[in-house]
Formats: structure tokens, C-alpha cells, sequence
């Protein structure tokens, strides 16, 4: 893979990281207004906003397998350049279609995104070291992310207080910093992503989009032949369902608290890069978590603590309660990520990972899709309270799903730790409940 160890490859990693999110982060105060200010109802953004999804569902898998045959670097730089062109073109578009064509872009690049990066990360990881855990770096990672979207929403709504800049509106301001950032980060990522492929130039290219359609068929053979592995992707179905309510029903459940909507517009601003702070946070606790309890048992624990936070969203009085239940939420959901995703990644060979990691991605889009249409009805027709109830429900009862992934390491476990060939300065069962399950019809772990 490359001569890089496996801490030069976990700086990098997280370098990167947190490059690609912080222009995120400098766009999230200002998106709507944004398109508001350019002359776009409220009704209209919905539709704009939908063509990413759109876009996303459609390409998840294919990019996934695009990813696994061609090479996670070139996927990389493609998928930022989108995202550069996108943001440029975001800063002058004026009118419905423009906007249209800014999010269908956003929807390219997040799904070019999706995976090759922390593919990347893992494969060079046990390329240095085919012993080295890389839990704690995707748990890193988390946090990275947290901090990056958080310094961002700060930084961008700072920018908007300073006020116009010339004829640049202020609400202008924080995309031309972001366009300026994605282009430092899209050199660093050519200076700092080191990959070695077997082939290049155009024979190459044609050769991975032939094998780009295999690559994601043998993703769902995997999961057709490993109990684990469908159980984890389905986690992301009850997840995604779940999370309507905090990234959705929130605002609504704060504004019916406090009784002003405005006010609590003004008081979600902070709290969302406070969100994305706890998340951070709880990203930070997933070595200890491994320690603690192992990956399969902290996971399904974690589901059902975050379940219990949107009911305090749903039931506590006041915005304080609102909002601290709102923070845990985040800091549950920070360190729940990077223990699902090492758990996905011990299940699968390298040459496959992005395209697993896409069908775990897409599995959250139907998930949310359905949630979004039940839980505003719910909230319409009933109660955003009882609304909330039913998401945290749905969500808490995924816990379950990590019963096999929990059981496959306690016999993996169980079998170093009595294997006479065994090296004896082994730690027995030390990859716990990420360990897969040896099932023959699963390719063998990459580690």
C-alpha cells in the first residue's frame, strides 16, 4: 500500500479529515439564508435540497465500487474538485435551477466521498501493521470532524457579523472562504493521500469501471453470506429512521418550549456548534469504550442511551432541558460512529471496503426517508412529543442487531486464546467483539 507507518498514516488521515470538513462547516449558518436572500422560497429549497439525495441514492454503490477498483485517491480528488466547482458555483447562483444544479453537484460529491477516504485510512493502517488496531483512529476522526464543523460555524457565522465585504454580501463572505479552503484541502489530499494502484492512464480507467459493477456485487454477496455483516448494515436502516427527530424535530420541539420561533432559531445557532462539540467529545471516549467493554457491547448500549436522550428531548420542560438532553444526544452519536464503522470493517477484505461502507451509507437514506415521512405526521396529527417517542423507540431497538457481531467475537476470542499454534505473546481475543465471524463463505479479515 505505502512505506508510510501506521502513526504518519493516522496524522495524515486525520489531517485530511478535518480539511474536508471545515468548509462544511463555514457553509452550515448560511445555506438557507442564503438561498433566501438570492430569492428562494422556503418551499423551493426543499425541492433544490432534494436533488442531492436523489443523487446520492443513485451513485452510493456505484461510486463505492469505482472507488474499490480504480483506487480510493483519484475518487478523492474528483469528489473535491466536484465540491470546489459546486461551491463556486454556489456563491453566484441566483436563481431555482442554478440552485438545483448546486445540490444535484453536492449529491456527486458526497457520493464520491462516502468511504474512500477512511478506506484509505484502514488499508494503509494494516498495510504498516497487519496487527494495528485503527478503532481509535476513526474514533479520532469523529472528534476531528466535531471540531472542524463546529470551528466552522463559528468562524463562518463570525464572518456574517463582520458585515458585507465591498458588493460582497455578508452572507456571501463564508462561501468564498470555504471555495478557499477546499482548494488548500484539495491540495493537501494530492500532496498527503499516498496510494499505490496496479495500473494508470486510460486503459486503466476503462478496466475499473468494468470491474466497478463486480466490486458491488461481491459488496452484496457479503452480505448475503455473513450473518454480522447484515446485521450491522441494518443497524442504519432503525439509525437513520431515529435520527428525524433530533436533526428535524428538534427545531420544532424547541420552538414550542421557549413559545417564539424566532427565539429559538437564535438559540439553535449555538447550540448546533455546541452539538457538534459534544459529538467531538464522545468520539474521543471510543478507546476507552473498547477497553471498557468491547466494540459489539458498547455499540449496542449506546443505542439504547441515545434512544433515552430523545425521550428527554421529547418529555423534558424548558429549553435548558431540551437542550442538554439535545447535547447528549450529539455526544452519544459522536461516539457511537466510529465503533459501528470499526465493527463494519473488521467484516470485510480490503479490496471491497468502500463498496460495503457505500451499502451501509445508503441503508440510512430509505431509513431516514421513511422516518421523515411517519414522524412529521406523527408530529402533525398527534403530538412532536409522541412523535419523538416513536423515533427513539425505533432507534433503540437496533441494539439487538449487534448480538451476532458480539457472539462472533467471544468465539473468535475463545479460539485464539486455546489454539496451542497460537503465538503466546498474543493477546487473547484482543480485537473483541470486532473480531468477524468466521464464517467460511465471508472473505478472510484484513488485519
Amino acid at each position: 500500500m505505502s512505506a508510510l507507518s501506521v502513526r504518519q498514516v493516522r496524522r495524515r488521515f486525520l489531517l485530511l479529515h478535518g480539511l474536508r470538513w471545515l468548509p462544511t462547516g463555514l457553509m452550515v449558518p448560511v445555506m438557507i439564508l442564503l438561498m433566501q436572500e438570492r430569492g428562494l422560497t422556503l418551499s423551493e429549497i426543499g425541492l433544490v435540497t432534494v436533488a442531492q439525495g436523489l443523487v446520492v441514492l443513485a451513485l452510493e454503490l456505484p461510486t463505492g465500487g469505482l472507488a474499490d477498483a480504480l483506487g480510493r485517491r483519484p475518487v478523492l480528488v474528483v469528489a473535491w474538485l466536484v465540491n470546489l466547482g459546486s461551491l463556486a458555483l454556489f456563491a453566484v447562483a441566483d436563481s431555482f435551477a442554478l440552485f438545483f444544479l448546486v445540490w444535484a453537484l453536492q449529491g456527486v460529491f458526497r457520493a464520491l466521498d462516502s468511504g474512500p477516504m477512511e478506506a484509505w485510512y484502514v488499508d494503509a493502517t494494516l498495510a504498516a501493521d497487519p496487527d494495528a488496531r485503527y478503532e481509535p483512529g476513526l474514533g479520532h476522526a469523529g472528534t476531528v470532524v466535531g471540531v472542524a464543523m463546529g470551528a466552522g460555524a463559528l468562524l463562518g457565522g463570525g464572518l456574517v457579523a463582520l458585515g458585507p465585504v465591498g458588493p460582497v454580501s455578508a452572507l456571501t463572505v463564508p462561501v468564498l472562504v470555504a471555495i478557499a479552503l477546499q482548494a488548500v484541502a484539495l491540495v493537501a489530499l494530492l500532496v498527503l493521500l499516498v496510494e499505490v494502484r496496479p495500473g494508470s492512464g486510460a486503459g486503466a480507467l476503462r478496466a475499473s469501471v468494468a470491474e466497478a459493477p463486480r466490486m458491488v456485487g461481491q459488496a452484496f454477496g457479503l452480505l448475503r453470506r455473513s450473518r454480522v455483516l447484515l446485521a450491522l448494515v441494518c443497524v442504519e436502516l432503525f439509525w437513520g429512521f431515529g435520527m428525524v427527530t433530533f436533526e428535524s424535530l428538534l427545531p420544532v420541539r424547541l420552538a414550542e418550549v421557549v413559545g417564539d420561533p424566532d427565539r429559538a432559531a437564535a438559540l439553535l445557532g449555538p447550540a448546533s456548534s455546541a452539538a457538534w462539540l459534544a459529538g467531538a467529545a464522545g468520539a474521543a471516549l471510543t478507546p476507552l469504550l473498547l477497553r471498557w467493554l468491547g466494540a459489539a457491547p458498547s455499540a449496542a448500549l449506546l443505542r439504547i442511551v441515545q434512544g433515552a436522550t430523545i425521550v428527554g428531548m421529547g418529555l423534558l420542560a424548558g429549553p435548558v432541558g431540551v437542550l442538554v438532553a439535545y447535547l447528549a444526544c450529539y455526544t452519544v452519536h459522536g461516539a457511537s460512529n466510529p465503533l459501528h464503522m470499526g465493527l463494519l470493517h473488521r467484516q470485510v477484505d480490503g479490496p471491497y471496503r468502500t463498496s460495503v461502507i457505500s451499502l451501509n451509507s445508503m441503508m440510512g437514506q430509505p431509513g431516514f426517508a421513511v422516518g421523515a415521512i411517519v414522524l412529521t405526521a406523527l408530529a402533525d396529527s398527534v403530538s412532536v412529543t409522541v412523535a419523538m417517542l416513536v423515533g427513539a423507540v425505533v432507534l433503540a431497538v437496533a441494539a439487538p442487531l449487534y448480538l451476532p457481531a458480539w457472539r462472533a467475537g467471544r468465539r473468535t476470542g475463545s479460539a485464539i486464546a486455546t489454539d496451542p499454534a497460537t503465538d503466546p505473546t498474543a493477546e487473547p481475543g484482543r480485537f473483541g467483539a470486532e473480531a468477524p465471524e468466521p464464517e467460511p463463505a465471508v472473505l478472510p479479515p484484513s488485519r
